[in-house]
């Protein structure tokens, strides 16, 4: 079970295992009936609360364990060795997107308003930047929160691409403040998913099925002062900061998909008879599947110095995005090369290679496309 790294003390390679057993016992066997439900069961965040999963680096006073940062490298690697985008990308979103902008601006009040009971289960987070004409150019947002007479904002505008858009019980989201363009003007609010004036339409994609993907619609939506996360205007600092876990994150997460890809191409491989011998037998099929893994094992040993570099509070941009940009890009490329040994059988659309061919194509858009990760990358080092 251990992946034997000087990165990983025996207590993370035993909650490594821990939780590969949890994951293999009580979700892979539901994740084909969520996926043709279109969707995650309540009770399962509950489920995952239960094993200390939905926040394990946060404090205990907002419900975590304080874990060290490895242990969630090595959650996130089997929450991606599932194999169901859908599934680790609602999960991931909840636990190390939404709920760190708490845990990096929240106050006291705010976090356990709403961090400790989304660590404990009892509600489910949205992260909400993405707006339809401002994808990776966060700077550019339109979504504006005006001050209203008496004390508070009010909140208009379209968020994009919402993951647990249409569950979450609240929406981290990112407006505009300032009266200048630019990622001066820029705050963070936490606003209740049921609040008047908030309209969530959800949208289908080519994949991430059991995961739901909604438009939210803010219009005249009004929240108190204490909705504000930090300062007015510093918004864009903390999306910066909080941009480094989340690509570490995706990172891992696609390491572990590759793992899956691999694991699966082993399995079948070496039972598929072909001209009378398994195809594993076969140099070509040997020489492929060496290559890849000695390609993922390259891409793992970057991401976890990344993801050390980050535990560490050392600068780590650029690193991030090396991590997020290589094993994104490889996770698309192994799925495929994988799929292509099962032949017609990988293109079946129950197989569950298909799934991951489908779901891994996302790993390379979401959370700053490979085209971002490559400038940010020049920028940092040209």
């Amino acid at each position: 079970m251990s992946v034997d790294s000087i990165y990983f003390s025996p207590e993370a390679d035993a909650f490594r295992a821990r939780t590969r057993r949890f994951l293999d016992e009580h979700i892979a066997p539901r994740l084909d009936t969520w996926e043709a439900e279109r969707r995650i069961p309540r009770e399962v965040w509950k489920l995952f609360a239960d094993e200390a999963l939905l926040g394990p680096h946060y404090p205990r006073a907002y419900g975590g364990a304080e874990l060290p940062f490895f242990h969630s490298v090595a959650y996130l690697e089997e929450l991606g060795r599932l194999g169901s985008g859908g599934f680790r990308g609602a999960l991931s979103v909840h636990s190390y997107m939404a709920t760190a902008y708490l845990h990096l601006a929240g106050d006291h009040r705010q976090k356990l308003a709403y961090l400790k009971p989304a660590v404990e289960g009892d509600m489910i987070a949205a992260l909400a930047i993405t707006e339809p004409q401002a994808g990776s150019d966060v700077s550019a947002l339109a979504c504006t929160a005006r001050p209203t007479p008496g004390g508070g904002y009010a909140i208009d505008g379209t968020k994009a691409f919402v993951t647990n858009g249409m569950t979450a019980d609240f929406l981290v989201t990112a407006v505009r403040t300032g009266e200048s363009p630019g990622p001066g003007g820029i705050s963070l609010f936490v606003i209740d998913a049921r609040a008047p004036g908030v309209t969530r339409t959800p949208v289908e994609k080519l994949g991430w099925h059991c995961s739901d993907t909604a438009t939210v619609r803010f219009e005249d939506v009004r929240v108190a002062d204490g909705g504000l996360l930090g300062r007015k205007n510093s918004g864009f600092v903390w999306i910066m900061k909080a941009f480094e876990l989340e690509r570490v994150a995706a990172a891992v997460l696609a390491i572990g998909e590759a793992d899956r890809a691999l694991e699966l191409a082993r399995r079948y491989t070496a039972g598929r008879q072909v001209f009378g011998r398994p195809l594993t037998s076969h140099q070509m099929v040997r020489h492929r599947l060496a290559e890849l893994i000695s390609q993922v094992e390259a891409a793992r040993q970057l991401t976890y110095h990344a993801a050390w570099l980050y535990s560490r509070g050392r600068p780590a941009m650029s690193a991030c995005a090396m991590a997020k940009l290589r094993a994104t890009e490889l996770a698309v490329d192994v799925t495929g090369q994988c799929l292509q040994l099962f032949g017609g059988h990988g293109y079946l659309d129950e197989a569950p290679i298909a799934r991951l061919f489908r779901d891994t194509r996302l790993d390379t858009i979401a959370g700053g496309a490979s085209e971002i990760m490559r400038e940010i990358i020049a920028d940092t080092e040209l």
